[in-house]
C-alpha cells in the first residue's frame, strides 16, 4: 500500500455482510477510469468486498466469481454506462503479464478493481484509491487511502 497517501477512513468489518456494504457504499462514488486497489492476505476479503460493490453496480444476482485462475472479470451493463474489470493478479508472474490482460483499455475506460495491486509494480497507476484489508479479531479491518480527489469524493462515507 502507498505510504504517502492519506487515510481517509477506517472501518470495523464484523462479518461478510460489512465487508460487502463497503462495496456497495463505494459503488456510487467510481467513475470510469478509476483503480481500487485492494491489499491483503488471503482470506481478507477481497473478494468480498469486490462482490458487494459488483452487485451494487450490476444487480444483486450478478454472479461474481473469484478471478484467481482467470486473472480478469468484465461487467458491462449499458443501463449503468459503466463497465467494470474486476483484476485477481495473484498469480502474474511478471508485471508485463497484465497488458495480456488488457488491463491498460481497463485503467482507460473502465473502473478497475485489483486484488494483488502490488503484483503490477511500476505499471500500478499512481491516482488510485486504496484499500488495505486485514484480520481483526473475528472480522477485518479496512483502511482507505489516496491521493488527488479521492478525500473529497469519499467525503462522508458510512456503512
Amino acid at each position: 500500500m502507498s505510504d504517502s497517501s492519506p487515510i481517509i477512513a477506517e472501518f470495523d468489518l464484523p462479518d461478510a455482510a460489512a465487508t460487502q456494504a463497503l462495496g456497495k457504499v463505494l459503488a456510487n462514488r467510481l467513475k470510469p477510469g478509476d483503480v481500487v486497489a485492494l491489499h491483503g492476505d488471503l482470506g481478507a476479503g477481497k473478494t468480498e468486498l469486490a462482490r458487494g460493490l459488483i452487485r451494487a453496480l450490476f444487480g444483486a444476482d450478478t454472479e461474481v466469481p473469484s478471478p484467481t485462475f482467470t486473472l480478469v472479470q468484465t461487467y458491462e451493463d449499458a443501463a449503468v454506462h459503466l463497465s467494470l474489470w474486476h483484476f485477481d493478479l495473484y498469480r502474474l508472474e511478471d508485471p508485463e503479464e497484465a497488458f495480456e490482460l488488457g488491463i491498460e483499455d481497463a485503467f482507460a475506460d473502465a473502473v478497475s478493481l485489483i486484488e494483488w495491486p502490488e503484483r503490477l509494480g511500476r505499471y500500478l497507476p499512481a491516482r488510485r484509491l486504496e484499500i488495505a484489508l486485514s484480520h481483526a479479531g473475528a472480522g477485518r479491518r479496512a483502511i482507505l487511502s489516496g491521493g488527488a480527489d479521492w478525500p473529497e469524493r469519499l467525503k462522508g462515507l458510512t456503512l
